[in-house]
């Protein structure tokens, strides 16, 4: 099994901590990167091996060329990159201040560019390479409260798609996009609140254990686009092909399973600047509760469906 050299951005935590781990034990060459220095030492830590550890915010163009840099430095190409930093806020759009919108799509739509034009241009020089963007659902359908996650991720998508036709004279240069559905990791915790009740996945809810599999996945085997989670598919069926009862149902949803009954002022979150991260959500479930879970998000999607359905025949 070759060794390969792997960059991941986002390494700090959630998805990309369990892809670092994943990568290290195939036996790869890391780089982790992300915004905090103490986060990322705690995972090179456990992932042995000595990575190359570089604090980087990808929404800096700067230092995401250096981090480039940096990894050929030390082993002379990269293999693969994946990009998973990401931040989230909550709340109406007209309640977000303008700042923590903007900067949420700097990150998670601009910061993947920057990631991608730096990662191709080092693709383009050696003749191969994989990019790997952590895409979401909620590039493929919206919600209430979440409107520059969505914004960003949507935008993320659309580049992805471009990306792929504009590589398709490079026949070893793969773009690839992982889209989860929740995954039980720190970033609802972390973010950005108006909404007045702390964020959490709803679900069913995967594993950042399970969303390193895809990705390995991936990397091992590109294709495309990898979705991941149990009913990915049937809510992204009712968002498109009934919109009107889609969008009448989605509202309770969303404040039902997507907001716990935290209360919480409002905040900036680890918007702007790092913050410890502690794994996990604020969902922890166990077997049973899951299934459970499960059973609630396909019979809320399925009743989307059905209704459209019903509404259709009336019509």
């Amino acid at each position: 099994m070759t060794s390969r050299v792997v960059v991941l951005t986002g390494a700090s935590s959630g998805i990309g901590r369990a892809a670092a781990l994943a990568f290290a034990a195939r036996g790869d060459r890391l780089v982790l990167a992300a915004r905090g220095l103490a986060d990322l030492e705690k995972v090179a830590a456990s992932c042995g091996g000595s990575p190359l550890v570089v604090p980087t915010d990808v929404s800096v163009r700067a230092e995401v060329d250096e981090l480039a840099e940096a990894a050929v430095d030390r082993f002379g190409r990269i293999d693969v990159w994946v990009d998973t930093a990401a931040v989230m806020a909550y709340g109406r759009f007209e309640d977000l201040p303008p700042e923590v919108f903007d900067q949420v799509v700097t990150t998670d739509l601009l910061g993947s560019a920057n990631v991608a034009r730096t990662a191709l241009r080092q693709f383009r020089r050696q003749n191969h390479g994989t990019l790997i963007l952590c895409g979401s659902l909620l590039g493929h359908i919206t919600v209430p409260y979440m409107s520059a996650y969505s914004t960003a991720k949507w935008g993320q998508r659309a580049l992805s798609r471009a990306l792929r036709q504009e590589t398709r004279d490079a026949r070893d240069i793969n773009v690839c996009q992982l889209v989860p559905g929740s995954v039980n990791t720190p970033i609802y915790t972390s973010a950005a609140n108006y909404a007045g009740f702390v964020g959490r996945p709803p679900p069913p809810v995967d594993t950042a254990e399970r969303m390193a599999a895809a990705v390995l996945k991936l990397a091992n085997k590109p294709r495309r686009e990898l979705s991941v989670g149990a009913t990915n598919r049937l809510i992204e069926f009712g968002f498109k092909t009934m919109p009107p009862v889609y969008d009448a149902l989605v509202g309770s949803m969303i404040t039902r399973l997507g907001l716990s009954r935290r209360r919480v002022s409002p905040q900036q979150g680890n918007i702007f600047t790092p913050a410890p991260r502690v794994e996990g959500g604020p969902l922890r479930l166990g077997r049973g509760a899951v299934a459970a879970a499960a059973a609630t998000a396909t019979v809320l999607a399925s009743t989307t469906v059905v209704a459209g359905v019903r509404l259709w025949k009336r019509s």
